[in-house]
């Protein structure tokens, strides 16, 4: 249950930027912002799986 809502609050997240960025409230590019995180990305994940094991 606790993955179905850390997935939910990021599909909101990615949505509201996405959402910004179409309205013009700001300028970053999600390509460049996804060149420049990737690495977060896969740690967030690892560290998911890490602790998801247990159950």
């Amino acid at each position: 249950m606790r993955s179905n809502l850390v997935a939910a609050i990021v599909l909101i997240l990615v949505g509201l930027f996405l959402l910004a960025s179409n309205l013009g409230w700001t300028n970053m590019n999600l390509g460049r912002l996804i060149l420049t995180w990737w690495p977060v990305i896969l740690v967030a994940v690892g560290i998911g799986l890490l602790f998801g094991r247990g159950k």
